[in-house]
């Protein structure tokens, strides 16, 4: 059963005048590691999720898009510390394509990858449990396809995926100097020994 991952950062006393610094450079990390150099979108939420964003602003797709310290900068010039601060950003990854069926083929599709910086009282502190900065990276299916009997080519594809997303957290937190990091799924099942297990598999 495929389940949403995330990534979630924390940082020592941060104030939240340097959320912004810690966003751009987690943003900054993608280019580096199969995801795009620009910001597809921003959207600031109040309060919490159930609120109405104050701001959204699409910039577009590859070349379209913002560098991430501009956009930071423009979502930002409403820092709040009950507010917490969206930004989309491509990534491309190995999956089968879909509607396949003899003829599948793996291809590397980009996928919008979400990166919240929350603010201590947004959502009365979510960011104790979730994260001073959290990464949505969708449904964890690229790096466990546990629905396809992998061949070993497929294998290949996921175990690249999962040495992707392992470089890229790595990159993200010492990219941004975050001193505790958590990847985690909605399910609460261990991904460690998922990914491990999938590892193994086909090769």
């Amino acid at each position: 059963m495929s389940d949403t991952l995330y990534l979630s950062l924390w940082y020592p006393n941060l104030r939240l005048a340097t959320l912004p610094d810690k966003l751009t450079a987690v943003l900054g990390v993608f280019a580096a590691h199969g995801g795009d150099a620009r910001v597809y979108a921003a959207t600031v939420w109040p309060i919490n999720w159930t609120e109405t964003p104050v701001f959204q602003q699409v910039y577009g797709c590859g070349e379209r898009g913002a560098e991430p310290r501009a956009a930071v900068e423009q979502a930002l010039e409403l820092l709040h510390d009950d507010f917490a601060y969206e930004f989309q950003i491509g990534w491309s990854l190995w999956e089968l394509e879909a509607g396949a069926g003899l003829d599948a083929r793996w291809v590397r599709e980009p996928r919008l990858v979400r990166v919240t910086g929350f603010g201590p009282l947004f959502d009365e502190g979510a960011y104790e449990q979730d994260g001073h900065i959290r990464v949505d990276f969708g449904t964890d299916a690229p790096f466990l396809e546990e629905d396809l009997e992998l061949d070993p080519e497929g294998a290949g594809h996921v175990a690249e995926n999962i040495l992707q997303l392992v470089a890229l957290t790595g990159a993200v937190e010492k990219g941004s100097g975050a001193t505790a990091r958590l990847l985690w799924s909605e399910l609460g099942e261990s991904l460690a020994q998922r990914l491990a297990a999938r590892l193994g598999v086909g090769n």
